[in-house]
C-alpha cells in the first residue's frame, strides 16, 4: 500500500500540475494529521482532520468493505484495491508482525502460519478479505490491480491506474514515476519518508518469496482454503492464482 499510495500521488500530482506553493500547502495538510493517512488510524479527531485535506484526497485503509464508512461507496470517490496472492501475503506479515513493535511476535513460521490460515492476526482473515471484495468486482467506481502484475509491467500497470482516476500523463511522466517509485528507489528514501518504520515497511518487494518458507502441508492447505474461498470468482481469476501461487 505505501508503494501505491507513492504511484498514486505522483500520477495525481503531475497531472493536476500543483504549483510549489500548492505542494507545500497538500504537504502541510497531510502533517495536521499527525498520522499515517489510514481510515483505521488515529484518534477520533482523525476524521474531522481528514477532511480539511485539498481535494484530490488520497487515504488509504486496510479495512473490507463493510467496515468502510457507507458514505465512501455511496458517494463519487472512486476505490482503487490493491490484490496481492496469499501466499507472498503471508510471508510479507509475517515478517511484518515480527518487526513491528506494538505488534505480537511469532516464536516460529509455523506458528504464525496457523494464525494466519484461521485469520487469528490484525485486520483479520485476508481470504475473508478477498472473499468481501469479491461482491465489487463489477463496480463502476472500484478498479482492482495486482500486485504482481505492477511488478511486471509497472508502466502498463500505471497507465490503468491514471485512466481509471482520469488523469492525463506523457510517457515521459510515466517513465519518471516508474523511476522515482521503484522498489529500490523507495526503500533508499524510506527513512526520510517512513522514519523508523522505512525498514520494516520496504523489506524485499518480490513476487514468489513464499517458496522459501511454506512446507508441501502448507502449500496444500492454503490451495485447499483458496479453492474453498474463492475458486471459481472473477477475483480469483484476475489474481492468476495458477500463475503465483503454484511451486
Amino acid at each position: 500500500t505505501n508503494w501505491l499510495d507513492e504511484m498514486v500521488k505522483e500520477l495525481e500530482s503531475t497531472n493536476a500540475k500543483y504549483t510549489e506553493e500548492e505542494m507545500k500547502e497538500r504537504i502541510n495538510a497531510e502533517k495536521k494529521l499527525k498520522t499515517f493517512p489510514r481510515l483505521e488510524f488515529g484518534d477520533p479527531g482523525i476524521y474531522e482532520r481528514m477532511k480539511k485535506l485539498p481535494s484530490r484526497r488520497i487515504i488509504l485503509t486496510h479495512l473490507p468493505p463493510h467496515l468502510l464508512p457507507p458514505s465512501v461507496l455511496q458517494s463519487t470517490a472512486k476505490i482503487l484495491v490493491l490484490l496481492r496472492n496469499p501466499k507472498d501475503t503471508a510471508v510479507s506479515y509475517y515478517h511484518f508482525y515480527n518487526n513491528m513493535p506494538v505488534l505480537p511476535s511469532f516464536a516460529s513460521w509455523d506458528e504464525y502460519f496457523e494464525a494466519f490460515m484461521k485469520g487469528k492476526l490484525a485486520w483479520g482473515s485476508y481470504f475473508d478479505h478477498l472473499v468481501e471484495w469479491n461482491k465489487y468486482i463489477d463496480h463502476e467506481r472500484i478498479m482492482m490491480i495486482n500486485y504482481e502484475e505492477l511488478k511486471e509491467d509497472q508502466i502498463l500497470g500505471m497507465k490503468r491506474i491514471a485512466a481509471f482516476f482520469g488523469f492525463s500523463l506523457s510517457e515521459e511522466d510515466f517513465h519518471r514515476i516508474a523511476k522515482e517509485t521503484s522498489f529500490q528507489a523507495m526503500k533508499e528514501k524510506s527513512n526520510e519518508t517512513h522514519g523508523k518504520f522505512g525498514d520494516i515497511l520496504f523489506r524485499k518487494g518480490v513476487v514468489g518469496n513464499w517458496k522459501d518458507l511454506f512446507s508441501k502441508a502448507q502449500n496444500e492447505e492454503m490451495d485447499r482454503k483458496f479453492e474453498d474461498c474463492l475458486g471459481g470468482t472473477k477475483l480469483a481469476g484476475k489474481m492468476k492464482y495458477d500463475v503465483y501461487c503454484k511451486a
